[in-house]
């Protein structure tokens, strides 16, 4: 490390912040899981946090600026890993996301996330003129390659995780106000086709939650399940593994996509909140972060991460009530999943990264 970079200048608030939302959600996904085959799942998500950590002070190490470098490189390996997946890809669900390693499952999809966040920093980083038409198409095709590649898997939900890397990258490079009208005008006009290449099951999912007593057996059981179990926590909750939609199993995936219900059944209005408050202070402490990067680069890499964790926060939340179709985004830092955790904290590792360069000259 340079003699100017230290480890005084890591911001322990919120490697802190982080911790706590983590065993917030060890706690809850003990709880999930007590009595059910994924019983025991809580110790290997410890494993996968304290890994995290060490990969999140390993990647502060490593100047954000020579990952940046590397960026053709790594993208070149992300859309190659994309491709692996299609040919060695494990199915599950109808869906092929993972290439088995061992028993670990690896899900390149999350990962490539990071390489669109640096992708889209060096691009706007080199490009300091006006944002034209021309660096709108080049930033829509780095972004739209990944993303139709992962919605042909099929995995919506992650492929929806890419567009606000975009939409960050669009907005702080400096997109005209008639540009951005021009783009949501052409994805209105392709809405329709968009609709027709989707599959049935992915149809369903995004317009059950409008009307889930529907069908309340089937496409609506997700969300009405949901609704329940976040209303009968009431103000202070049922406590922990005491939740009767959770301990029952009326609540489906409990320690994964729906582990906000399963939170708020237990722990009430006044938990979910205190859980929404944890999430906000580190946006806003994300947000400070980019605003002493040390170059434009490092606010581009760290807006990118506060996108991407502002979109699963927003969208998770809004799925557990009712307000937003379900798509399988699951909550940062609380669910259940090696491949979410540890790209999380990779992401908040080049946080640390900027921060910790931010006064080298």
């Amino acid at each position: 490390m340079s003699r100017y970079v230290s480890f005084r200048d890591f911001d322990w608030v919120l490697l802190l912040l982080v911790l706590l939302i983590c065993s917030l959600g060890v706690v809850e996904i003990y709880s999930a899981t007590l009595a059910t085959k994924f019983a025991g799942v809580h110790i290997k998500q410890v494993e996968w946090v304290l890994g995290g950590v060490a990969l999140m002070l390993l990647m502060s190490m490593v100047n954000y600026n020579a990952l940046i470098n590397r960026v053709p490189l790594m993208y070149v390996i992300s859309i190659a890993a994309l491709l692996a997946v299609e040919v060695f890809g494990k199915k599950y669900l109808g869906a092929r996301r993972w290439v088995q390693m061992g028993s670990f499952h690896f899900q390149p999809s999350e990962w490539v996330k990071l390489v669109l966040i640096l992708a889209m920093a060096k691009y706007f980083a080199d490009n300091r003129g006006e944002c034209d038409v021309q660096d709108i198409v080049k930033a829509g095709a780095l972004v739209g390659v990944p993303m139709l590649m992962v919605l042909a898997q099929p995995d919506l939900g992650t492929a929806l995780t890419y567009l606000p890397i975009a939409i960050m990258g669009l907005f702080l490079g400096g997109m005209k106000a008639k540009h951005a009208l021009i783009i949501v005008l052409i994805g209105v006009l392709l809405a329709p086709v968009a609709w027709h290449v989707l599959k049935p099951y992915q149809r369903d999912r995004l317009t059950s939650f409008l009307e889930p007593e529907a069908d309340p057996q089937r496409k609506g059981y997700q969300v009405i399940q949901s609704l329940v179990a976040v209303g009968s926590g009431g103000i202070l909750g049922k406590g922990t593994a005491q939740g009767s939609q959770t301990q029952g199993q009326f609540l489906p995936v409990p320690h994964t996509d729906f582990i906000f219900a399963a939170f708020a059944e237990e722990h009430g209005f006044i938990g979910a909140m205190g859980v929404l408050l944890l999430y906000f202070i580190v946006l806003m402490r994300l947000i400070q972060n980019a605003q002493t990067a040390p170059d434009r680069a490092g606010t581009f890499v760290v807006m990118g991460v506060v996108a991407v964790l502002a979109f699963h926060i927003l969208v998770n939340v809004g799925m557990v009530v009712g307000f937003m179709p379900v798509t399988g985004i699951p909550l940062p830092l609380m669910s259940y999943g090696g491949s979410s955790v540890l790209f999380m904290f990779l992401a908040l590792g080049i946080v640390m990264n900027v921060r910790m360069r931010r006064f080298v000259n």
